[in-house]
Order: C-alpha cells, then structure tokens, then sequence
C-alpha cells in the first residue's frame, strides 16, 4: 500500500470509523422504543442529552429526539468508553447511541438503552449553554428562541401546534372543502380598520410624488398602494362560489402596536367559505369543527397535554372535555347584553347596546351564566364589517361569535351579503374605495349566491389547546411591536 494511501486512512480513521458505526443499523426515534417491548434486541437512537447523571462508575443520559416529551434513558458503563468522549457529554450535546433495549428497573420507564458504543456529533459546553437543568421563566426562553424548541415545555407545544395543522386540514378534506391559497399581497382591506403593512419597493429616501403631493405609487412595483393581508376572507369567497366549499389556512398581518399577551403582528388564520350555507348552517359547522379538533387533540396528544396541564394549567384537560361534552348555547347579541346589564356586575368596559363586547363579558357569559360554549348573533351592523348580511331590522346583521372559557371569542363569522346593492351601498356608508372591491362587487353581479364563513385565529386556538397565557408562546417565532429577532 502506498504511503499516501496509509495517512490518508491514519488521518481520517475517526471519519471513517463513525461512518462504519453509522451505517450498521437503522435510527429507531424515542417514541417508538418507548412503546416496544424490550426484547434485547439492538437498537440506534439520535438525539440531545437532557440530563447526564454519574453513579458509581455507570453514566445515565437522558435522550431526547423531539419525537415525544418524554426521554429514553441510557446506561453506560464508564470503564468500556473513553474519558474524553464522556467528559465531552453534556446536557445539550447531540449524540448517537448504538445498544440494547432492555428492561428498565429504573422509576418511570419501561425501557432502557445498555449502550455499547457513542458518537458524539455536537457539543454543549455547559459553561455557556443556557438550557441547563434548572428553572427557567417563558420570559428568559422567548429571548432565545432560536433555542427553546429545545425544552420540554414548548417541544410539547410546537408538537400540539402540528398536530392541530394537521387536523385542521384533515376535517376540511374529509369534507370535501378545498384548499385554497389566497393572497398574501393585496390592495383590499378585508376589515376596514386600516392597521395594515405597506409593501412597496419604492426609495424611502426619494418617493416619487403625485400632483397632490402624497406619494405616487403609479411608480410602485404593483402600480398601486399594496398591503400584507390582514384576511384571505373575500379572495376566500370568490373561490366559494365557483368550488362551493373553501378554506384558507395561512399567515395574516396586522400592524396594530398593541404590546399585549394577546397580539401579534404576525399570524395565521384558518377561513372556511361555504356557497349556500345560511347562518345557521355557518355556527353548525363552527361547533362541528372546534370538537372535532379538540377531539384530535385528547386522542392523540396526551402525553404532551399531561404534561402542559401538570406543569402550567392543571385545569386543562377538563376544559377541553369541558367544550366536547356541552353543546354550544346560541343567543343573539340583544340577549346577551340584557344578562350582563342584569348581572349585578361592575364591569371594567361599559355594558351599553351598540358597544362591542369585551373578554370579561364574553368569559362570563360562558363561564359563570350559562357554563357552556356560547355563540352569540345579530350584533349591531355599527361594530361589524361591512360584508356581513343585513337582517330585515336595519339594526343588526348575521354575524355570529363563538366563545370559549378562559378565552372568550375564538371564531369571529358571518352569513355574507349577496345582495349587490346593500354591499355597494354599506361600502359607500363606511367611505370605503369601491374600485379596490370592483371584483368583489362583481360576484354579486353574476350567479350571487346565499353564502357564509368564519375565521379562527390558530394561535388564539393554541392557547386554549395548551394552556398557555402570552400568545408569543405558541407560534416559533412572534413578531410584536419592535421585535422580529429570530
């Protein structure tokens, strides 16, 4: 052999060796050997070190590969390893583990891993890392989101996070619904409130003016004042009435500079559409939804909803078999200011017909009036959007609320006005610019059709699911008010 070929192997036997160990056998993921028998078969698991534990002369790591909240326990002998390999071993450190699944004696598992031999891909030095074993505020973690994937508390929930995504878009398929991607570049306003994000890719130290001396977005990449989107709703409703039943499911902005554990610049909405469906056939489906996905979620996620209620919510689980096993009470917004004027309450916000409800009032109604899920309706057209459908009063339009315990409105919907000129004629009231929903105005021209839809925010669905108080703790990276750090 020549002697280049002979340094060659010297330098990288390391390489080479870890390759040999890698490809020997088959990663197997945590959740699934903590649920096979221990049959002392031979076993590779990857992951992090959670807790790295030395007891007479036996080394026990706690693994983790973000499959499941729970760890899987390694046993190694020290003698059989090298000291540096294992000194070199920190909570933290990523590594792979060739061994044994045998049976645990040990408290609180079934199983366990005797290993045989240990790669370590990554170290954490524990000088420095800052996920060590110990308390640590959701304050401290959201400073280093990059990181906190990393801890139990939010593995569990970015795992409920999937899981609802996932349901979401089960039910609607099962349902025939489809999937629809709506802008997320538009010149509409869905809502009318003006607190959007401008998109230009005009020069912020040179705008070109108009003649009126605002600035001239003719010059504008899209020749016209553009914004994020702050709803898929009325691109949603021209997909419905061709395709009959639509959802959209994606990220929506609003520029409203509330600092609040309830706001977010950045977030997703889910928006089903419905051609021929009434307003009671919208709070049908709203109700059918909501129980299918807490459902989902009692079925399939209990490890990490044990957890997320023994560590932050003990009356969580409750909760959500809370709204599963109650229909949900119907009321018209007329009956529910009439209880919470009754009430005997000194509110916080004013209880008046005409002014929107606030969080209190929602929450008592569902919480202490009538203890279970309520919808409400018909809420004055004053406070509502202008595409909701008048009713014959003139005072009050199809709208419907639904809310929850602990939360108050978690779907915001309405039955959607069909009728061309009490649209044009509500947009011109609201001093709206009819030409940015010249398309929309259109579908009311040709084929109209009773119709109707709703929307629910995703991470106001996720703090209920998970129980969580700040909505920055249920979506990866929150974008607030003077934050976009990661």
């Amino acid at each position: 052999m020549k002697p280049g070929i002979i340094c060659f192997i010297i330098a990288n036997f390391g390489v080479l060796k870890r390759n040999a160990f890698l490809g020997m056998m088959k990663r197997t993921k945590v959740k699934e050997l903590l649920a096979a028998a221990p049959a002392g078969k031979d076993v590779m698991v990857k992951g992090w070190v959670r807790t790295k534990r030395d007891s007479k002369g036996i080394i026990f790591l706690a693994v983790n590969d973000g499959s499941t909240i729970n760890n899987i326990q390694v046993v190694a002998e020290a003698a059989k390893f090298d000291t540096g390999l294992l000194k070199d071993i920190n909570t933290g450190a990523s590594v792979a583990v060739k061994g044994r699944l045998v049976e645990s004696h040990g408290k609180g598992q079934r199983v366990e891993i005797q290993a045989a031999e240990i790669i370590l891909y990554g170290k954490a030095d524990p000088e420095v890392y800052p996920l060590q074993k110990k308390g640590h505020t959701l304050e401290f973690l959201r400073e280093i989101a990059h990181l906190r994937f990393r801890t139990n508390t939010f593995g569990a929930v970015f795992r409920m996070r999937h899981a609802m995504a996932f349901a979401i878009h089960k039910y609607f398929n099962d349902k025939g619904f489809c999937y629809l991607h709506t802008p997320i570049i538009t010149g509409s306003d869905c809502e009318g409130a003006g607190e959007m994000f401008h998109v230009t890719t005009l020069d912020l130290n040179n705008i070109p003016k108009n003649p009126a001396g605002g600035a001239d977005f003719s010059k504008d990449f899209f020749a016209k004042e553009t914004n994020l989107t702050v709803s898929g709703q009325l691109e949603g409703e021209l997909g419905a009435l061709a395709l009959g039943e639509i959802y959209t499911f994606g990220p929506t902005f609003r520029a409203e500079n509330s600092n609040t554990p309830r706001h977010l610049a950045e977030f997703w909405m889910i928006e089903p559409e419905m051609a021929f469906y009434d307003i009671t056939d919208n709070m049908d489906l709203a109700e059918d939804f909501l129980k299918y996905l807490i459902n989902y979620a009692l079925e399939n996620c209990r490890d990490d909803l044990d957890f997320l209620t023994s560590m932050y919510d003990k009356g969580l689980i409750d909760r959500l078999k809370f709204v599963l096993d109650n229909p949900f009470e119907r009321i018209t917004y007329t009956t529910a200011v009439k209880i919470l004027e009754d009430a005997g309450r000194k509110w916080e916000f004013p209880v008046e017909w005409g002014r929107d409800l606030q969080a209190e009032h929602e929450r008592y109604l569902v919480e202490v009036h009538y203890k279970r899920p309520v919808i409400i309706t018909d809420y004055p057209k004053a406070i509502k959007a202008f595409y909701m459908k008048q009713n014959e009063d003139g005072k009050t339009v199809k709208a419907m609320d639904v809310l929850f315990p602990g939360i108050g409105e978690v779907i915001g919907g309405s039955q959607r006005e069909e009728d061309y000129d009490k649209l044009l004629n509500r947009i011109r009231e609201l001093g709206l610019k009819e030409k940015d929903f010249w398309w929309y105005l259109e579908t009311r021209k040709f084929g109209t059709a009773p119709h109707s839809g709703f929307g629910l925010g995703f991470e106001r669905l996720m703090l209920f699911m998970t129980g969580m108080s700040n909505i920055r703790d249920v979506i990866p990276f929150p974008r607030t008010p003077r934050n976009a750090e990661f």
